[in-house]
């Protein structure tokens, strides 16, 4: 089953040298890396550069900033494909950003 692991922070979190490089692959999750259910991923652009685009009647809203205003911003995401929920939530809690943040996973729809 393939999930979006969505990364979420605060976006003024400035992570400790051992996870800021999340690419470099620290620590366990580095361990996840070479077991093949990382499929792709991506850090994002701050919540200042978010376009907010809604339809109303017809009419195209658009908005500068992110649509949910909390105190966690996605910060980026990445695809797993996990054998179920529970390998899908032991490979979210080796991700750096775990520690400090909150990572949502979400299964695609099938079909």
């Amino acid at each position: 089953m393939k999930y979006l692991m969505l990364v979420c922070v605060d976006e003024s979190l400035v992570l400790p040298p051992e996870d800021a490089a999340v690419s470099d692959c620290p620590g366990q999750w580095a361990e996840v890396a070479g077991r093949n259910v990382w499929l792709s991923g991506s850090q994002l652009q701050g919540v200042s550069d978010a376009t907010t685009v809604r339809v109303r009647d017809s009419e195209v809203l658009i908005a500068d900033g992110p649509f949910t205003e909390t105190k966690e911003q996605i910060a980026g995401f990445d695809v797993i494909e996990c054998a179920d929920l529970d390998e899908a939530i032991e490979v979210a809690s080796k991700h750096p950003v775990a520690r400090h943040g909150v990572l949502e996973l979400r299964p695609f729809r099938q079909g």
